[in-house]
């Protein structure tokens, strides 16, 4: 696993934008992760991408970097709440305000087209890098999941939000116990329905990834063996609802806007929030190719002073309501405000007699958390994903011996701090440690970053 490349706020609203292409960005519309497919007639870019507008913007405020190299970029995403921190630095001037007028931000069919396009780079018609489930950046790296194992170096430059994630069950199974922990009666259930010929039928986005590894910590903590006891499957999120509905889907690994959806249209509940799983856990981050960030280093700089920025908007409460405005626009996820603006409040309703959350620091949140700085990439936070990979055998045990190596290739927090500096962050709110410490978990199970190996030998349910 050592094999990897050596190559990785408030603004007037008085800007003048030029969209280039308008019509294209008026397909970019909501499906993959919120279940809506392509227009009639939307074309298809590389690999499945949809096509998107380059917006050109003047700002006022402005504080170009000097010297970049360039001022565009292609970052794909996923209309997700992950996303809205890159919508936002767009929409709103930030990546403008440091040099980076001509960001496209480009809707991406799914996490498979994302991976695919990233391949063949702007270039070749895909893009650059963008939004990502973790390990996603690090699989790429190492060709593990790109067409015939080739290696794309990506650099992890920002994480984009924690929380906003959790897990749905269906409503078929209300009233048998299924929530945060699981007694032995509802622990008996669900292994009962393989026993009886109907397995519990899980299924999360891709696989590997975030969504994969939320439910199976879940599962297995609650004395569940993801691998044995139930079956996981990766489903296209287009067709979460109909088979939940049909009864064909039992869980669903999601994010928001999703829960508030099923649990109002009355195809299942919330048995656990993320947020509960893990509080203030990290979710998905920016990563872009290598090759890109090599040859542009000022250019980062200012895509990072600018996605930091919008991070910041993001978080303050008083931004929440424009906030959904913006990124539920069909531009973008297409979705009612109503059904964005609860979770952005903290507001879950959590179904099968459990009680509802009312809690903003519940909510995604994109700037800082309740331990610290949500932006700032930990390498802790990665060593856990590669562990975890580790634990359910979808990396060799030797990863973790040569943690160090692949990790300081593919994390780039120097760029992040530089970028920082550049974004006028404090010196106070810059992290100065790569590790954020010791991590808990709801079911008591504690990750300290300097002891991955006892951390994995605690664990009951595992493939290692």
């Amino acid at each position: 696993m050592t094999r990897f490349s050596d190559e990785f706020y408030a603004l007037s609203r008085r800007k003048f934008i030029i969209k280039a292409g308008a019509s294209a960005l008026g397909s970019i519309l909501l499906k993959g992760c919120l279940g809506n497919p392509p227009e009639p007639g939307a074309t298809a870019g590389a690999d499945g991408a949809i096509p998107a507008a380059t917006s050109v913007v003047a700002v006022a405020n402005e504080k170009r970097v000097e010297g970049i190299e360039s001022t565009k970029i292609t970052l794909g995403y996923i209309p997700i709440v992950e996303a809205a921190p890159l919508i936002i630095a767009q929409e709103k001037g930030f990546f403008a305000k440091y040099g980076m007028t001509e960001v496209t931000i480009a809707k991406q069919a799914n996490w498979g087209s994302a991976r695919d396009n990233v391949e063949i780079g702007s270039a070749g018609g895909g893009i650059d890098g963008g939004q990502w489930q973790m390990p996603m950046p690090y699989q790429i790296s190492k060709g593990l999941i790109t067409k015939n194992g080739v290696q794309i170096p990506m650099y992890v430059l920002a994480q984009l939000n924690t929380q906003g994630n959790g897990i749905a069950i269906a409503a078929k199974h209300q009233g048998k116990g299924i929530g945060l922990k699981l007694d032995q009666a509802a622990q008996d259930y669900i292994k009962g329905l393989k026993q009886a010929g109907t397995p519990f039928k899980a299924a999360y986005t891709f696989p590997k990834v975030n969504q994969d590894l939320w439910i199976r910590y879940w599962l297995a903590a609650n004395g569940i063996n993801p691998d044995t006891d139930v079956e996981l499957l990766t489903v296209p999120a287009a067709q979460t609802v109909a088979n939940m509905k049909t009864g064909s889907m039992d869980g669903f690994s999601t994010g928001d806007p999703w829960p508030l959806r099923i649990v109002k249209e009355n195809i299942g509940f919330m048995s656990a929030l993320t947020s509960e799983i893990w509080k203030d856990h990290p979710e998905e981050y920016l990563a872009i190719r290598g090759d890109w960030v090599d040859k542009h280093p000022k250019a980062t700089e200012a895509l990072l002073a600018g996605l930091i920025e919008a991070q910041q908007w993001c978080d303050k409460p008083e931004h929440r309501a424009e906030l959904v405005a913006i990124v539920s626009g069909k531009n973008f996820f297409d979705v009612s405000p109503t059904v964005l603006m609860p979770p952005y409040e903290g507001k879950y309703v959590m179904g099968d007699g459990k009680p509802d959350i009312n809690d903003f620091k519940s909510s995604p949140l994109y700037w800082k958390d309740d331990i610290g700085n949500v932006s700032y990439p930990y390498k802790s936070h990665d060593l856990w994903f590669l562990t975890e990979s580790v634990r359910w055998g979808f990396l060799p045990t030797k990863t973790l011996a040569d943690s160090k190596t692949i990790i300081d290739k593919v994390n780039r927090e120097d760029l992040w701090k530089a970028a920082a500096k550049l974004a006028g962050v404090a010196d106070a709110d810059i992290p100065k440690s790569t590790s954020r410490g010791v991590e808990k978990f709801f079911d008591g199970t504690e990750f300290n970053p300097d002891k991955p190996e006892a951390y994995l030998k605690s664990l009951a349910i595992k493939k290692v």
